[in-house]
């Protein structure tokens, strides 16, 4: 299996078809036609649930074996590969005409994620990697940032939008970082968070509550970019334990502090 030169041209592709529909849908959408999932602030629309069903179309032609992890749930999950898809990561931003979202890919192997691809709709970039190959947008190489202190940084993050319970030790945290870096800023969308730690445009990225598919292509981008991916403790279980933090050089300080105040209670 030639990950780099025969899967990821075809992964780009469907990332791309399926930006395009959603790109197309953007200019007619109407919000009466919005779903409520977990919750009133949880949402969905045909614009998601069609473009999965396209993305598991296509990459089942690419790897007919492997399962998939789906946000709307196209799809089964399988032992050994599995596809991690987000058709729509950014889904409020579009219902919103926010142009912040993204269409994020990544190949699972069971053990570490060896494939991802982000593709930013309304920019029109597109950010990949492929385990020990490297980082890319728009096939120019890309590196996180070189700045080494969090006094120098400007950071994302992102707010829960259910389960609350951690909010408190949450809101100690930012108020510490709103002081002693150049800013916070929440796009609305991780994969993109995440991809622009990538390139350098954040020094880091950090959020609680998410979900395998909001960040599996992303955390494979930036550690490819030359960044390091943990969970809030500095630990490698950061796919499924609903904590992350990408960065780089700042990783360090950036991790202590957040532990100086972080209190899981979920």
């Amino acid at each position: 299996m030639d990950l780099k030169n025969e899967i990821l041209p075809r992964v780009i592709s469907a990332a791309k078809s399926a930006g395009s529909f959603i790109r197309e849908e953007s200019g007619a959408f109407k919000r009466e036609v919005v779903e409520e999932k977990k919750r009133f602030s949880d949402l969905v629309s045909y614009v998601d649930k069609t473009a999965e069903q396209q993305l598991v179309s296509e990459l089942k032609g690419v790897l007919p074996n492997a399962g998939f992890i789906a946000e709307e749930g196209t799809g089964e999950q399988k032992d050994g590969l599995n596809w991690i898809i987000d058709p729509l990561d950014g889904t409020t931003n579009f219902i919103h005409g926010l142009p912040v979202y993204a269409v994020s890919l990544a190949l699972f192997d069971g053990e570490e994620i060896i494939l991802g691809v982000v593709y930013e709709v309304t920019r029109d970039e597109c950010f990949y990697a492929v385990k020990d190959h490297g980082a890319w947008m728009n096939e120019q190489p890309i590196r996180v940032s070189e700045v080494e202190s969090l006094k120098g940084s400007l950071l994302a993050t992102g707010f829960p939008y259910y389960e609350f319970a951690s909010m408190d030790s949450y809101l100690e945290i930012l108020a510490k970082l709103m002081r002693s870096t150049h800013g916070l800023r929440r796009m609305g969308s991780a994969a993109v968070d995440l991809v622009y730690t990538a390139c350098g445009r954040f020094e880091g990225f950090f959020e609680f509550n998410l979900n395998a598919w909001d960040i599996a292509a992303g955390a494979l981008i930036v550690k490819e970019a030359g960044g390091t991916v943990t969970n809030f403790s500095g630990g490698e279980d950061f796919l499924f334990n609903r904590e992350i933090i990408a960065a780089g050089p700042v990783h360090q300080e950036l991790q202590r502090t957040i532990m100086k105040f972080w209190v899981a209670t979920q």
